[in-house]
């Protein structure tokens, strides 16, 4: 079954409890399920794993006001799926361009550290939003949990999609999924991912995205 996002979910006990508690310490923060952004026709799909403490969890948009969404945004922007390279605020003004932000998890966990069964209670959202893509997209995992919860979104076998960083998995004729490592601050700042080689993912995703419309 498939379920479109719901804002008020608490089907996670640790989540729901967790969330709550940090409302109470940051009464201004969002501490809800947080929603996918961009443009609903997209057809270049970002899934990363889970709202950020002080950034998604607090703004209450996927990588607005972290470490996480310098470079995403950043990148964006340079490739033309944005039209602004900064991401501070829900109301910054910022417009995604043929792309749209989702998580493997819309809610903040404990560490940034999903379990299992809430990886897994999400991804009938995730389901939802994937069965919703157009003809002809590309779909870019941030890590390789995100990765494994959209092949299961998919009802596709792990082992015959296994992840790495710019590694390609053709799903069907016209959808097309690449993995990179997660865009977190421990990843950019052990240099891990570097900013080309992030770019050179998304030089990618905007290669396979022209090459399908012609």
């Amino acid at each position: 079954m498939t379920e479109a996002f719901n804002a008020n979910c608490r089907d996670c006990p640790r989540l729901a409890v967790f969330l709550d508690a940090v409302k109470k310490e940051n009464p201004d923060y969002h501490c809800k399920p947080v929603a996918p952004f961009g443009d609903g026709s997209a057809r270049f799909l970002i899934v990363g794993l889970a709202p950020g403490m002080h950034g998604a969890n607090r703004t209450g948009r996927p990588f607005t006001g972290d470490h996480a969404g310098l470079l995403l945004y950043e990148t964006l922007h340079a490739f033309g799926f944005a039209n602004q390279a900064q991401a501070t605020a829900v109301d910054d003004g910022l417009e995604l361009i043929d792309c749209r932000i989702t998580n493997a998890v819309k809610c903040l966990p404990p560490d940034n550290k999903p379990v299992g069964a809430e990886i897994n209670t999400c991804n009938a959202f995730l389901a939802n939003e994937l069965r919703l893509l157009p003809k002809n997209s590309v779909m870019l995992a941030l890590g390789g949990i995100a990765h494994r919860a959209t092949i299961r979104a998919l009802s596709l076998r792990q082992a015959d999609y296994p992840f790495g960083h710019a590694a390609e998995h053709e799903i069907t004729s016209g959808l097309m999924l690449l993995d990179s490592y997660h865009c977190s601050r421990y990843n950019t700042n052990t240099r891990r991912l570097t900013d080309e080689m992030f770019r050179a993912v998304f030089a990618r995703a905007k290669e396979l995205l022209a090459q399908a419309s012609r």
